[in-house]
């Protein structure tokens, strides 16, 4: 009998012989069929552990498509599965497993595991046998529990359902036109939504081929992408400088490539401008753990015309912008983002007042500023907590690092807020730069002038050799305001 959670199975007998996974670093490559004999020794492993449905199945390692095997046995068997961001500190990690009570923990023997549970295994276990035995279960039972980064507190245990994850699947298939043919290189964690759910699963629903790296590398990633002949691809910004500055792209055209795609925080514009100088398609796209991550659709000939914009709420999801009076915003108006559709998470793990705190009448309250242009495309400004008030006025962050960006010797930029007795907070940037000549203050501050109101201009410049990241490459900037206060 067929059940909905064990879509890959059927997608396996319509399509065994297709190559569905490859692991980049080791060259070892599954079809659908080889997925399922994999998913099948972790489904018949699972059961000789006596695990119950709901039990949570920890998961400490790097990217390798063995993760993924584990993620549709996990599915399978009715437990939830909980990938740990192996870059936090061992106490954050010990938080989580306190709060997640894992039944097992499953770890990668290359890595050195900081963690104890009395019930843990190596992630290479010997072969098991033994017949596919599947856990009927409703649709909205929690497979999926991914903890936030905990950059604004600490990591909460977002939880999504089959629901969710299937919803984000069809839907991302259906808006964005996935088939069979595609081919993506993912360097996302797969202990991150975007590692799992922006094109890695989707594309597994399918039918089409995910290549998984580990260690991103410019150059390598650049390699693999005509190697593989990958058609759809998600990159942080911060990937993609590297990858714009190597020779390697310069030289190559990319002809597989239908799409670049970047996601996980606002996309500088030069970068576009190096992608649309090659005859190459980029655009954005917008998501959280909560929610997706995949929420909007832009064409890539749109894209091409309104730099910054995310588009349109795709096939079976909506959104909108509301002002501080829970209002529609009007076009061109900035307001907070909200969405809602079958692919939202049910609730944070053991924090009930937090899930309330962001739910609203079905929707789903994102903190994140928006703004919606007479086409009806959206455009994401930046996070509320991250808005600058000084001397009363507003300052969107992104606006000012986009502008500053403009100075070709600025490679890195992040405008934050510092605490300041006359104006409230002073608009302050951080700057990584190529060459840092004697004029570049004032050459900023004289392109600030010509694109921004006066308020708006940074009142505070700070160079550094680099601005620190999180564990899935955005820029720090709970980390840049320690820094900002530090070097007063």
């Amino acid at each position: 009998m067929f059940v909905e959670q064990a879509w890959i199975l059927k997608r396996a007998s319509l399509t065994p012989k297709r190559i569905a996974l490859v692991n980049l670093e080791t060259q070892e490559q599954w079809t659908y069929q080889q997925l399922t004999e994999e998913i099948t020794k972790w489904s018949c492993f699972f059961e000789r552990q006596n695990l119950q449905a709901g039990s949570r199945v920890a998961v400490f390692s790097k990217n390798h498509i063995q993760l993924l095997a584990i993620v549709f046995a996990c599915g399978l068997r009715g437990l939830i599965y909980v990938p740990l961001n192996w870059r936090m500190s061992t106490k954050e990690l010990n938080d989580i497993l306190t709060d997640a009570t894992p039944s097992l923990l499953l770890y990668d023997e290359e890595m050195n595991c900081p963690l104890f549970l009395e019930n843990m295994h190596p992630l290479r276990l010997a072969n098991e046998v033994g017949t596919l035995n599947i856990k009927e279960v409703d649709l909205n039972d929690p497979w999926f529990m991914i903890y936030t980064g905990g950059t604004t507190g600490k990591a909460k245990g977002v939880v999504l359902s089959f629901n969710s994850i299937n919803w984000n699947a069809i839907n991302t298939i259906i808006s964005w036109g996935l088939n069979d043919t595609d081919c993506t290189l993912n360097y996302m964690p797969l202990f991150h939504t975007g590692g799992l759910n922006a094109l890695c699963i989707p594309l597994l629903m399918a039918g089409g081929t995910v290549v998984i790296g580990d260690k991103f590398d410019a150059e390598t990633a650049l390699k693999a992408t005509n190697q593989y002949k990958a058609t759809i691809s998600l990159f942080v910004p911060t990937m993609y400088q590297a990858m714009i500055a190597t020779d390697y792209f310069k030289e190559s055209n990319f002809p597989s490539v239908k799409v670049f795609l970047s996601g996980g925080a606002p996309c500088p514009y030069p970068i576009y401008d190096e992608f649309y100088k090659k005859g190459l398609f980029f655009k954005e796209g917008y998501g959280l753990t909560e929610a997706g991550p995949n929420n909007f659709y832009i064409s890539r000939e749109d894209a091409y015309l309104k730099k910054g914009a995310v588009g349109k709420s795709m096939q079976f999801n909506e959104a909108k912008i509301i002002n501080s009076a829970g209002e529609s915003c009007a076009p061109n108006e900035v307001g907070e983002l909200l969405v809602r559709g079958k692919h939202m998470f049910r609730f944070y793990w053991n924090n009930q007042q937090e899930t309330e705190k962001i739910m609203h009448d079905g929707w789903l309250k994102t903190g994140d500023l928006a703004m919606m242009d007479e086409d009806g495309d959206f455009y994401i400004v930046g996070r509320s907590k991250e808005m600058i008030i000084s001397g009363g006025e507003n300052v969107y962050p992104q606006e000012v690092e986009q502008c500053i960006l403009r100075h070709q010797q600025v490679q890195e930029v992040a405008v934050i807020g510092v605490a300041d007795e006359y104006w409230g907070e002073i608009v302050t940037a951080i700057i990584a730069c190529k060459d840092q000549g004697d004029s570049i203050i004032e050459d900023i501050k004289e392109i600030c002038s010509k694109h921004l109101g006066r308020y708006k201009i940074p009142k505070k410049i700070i160079f550094i050799d680099e601005l620190p990241k999180t564990s899935v490459g955005k820029i720090d900037k709970k980390a840049l305001q320690m820094y900002a206060k530090a070097a007063k």
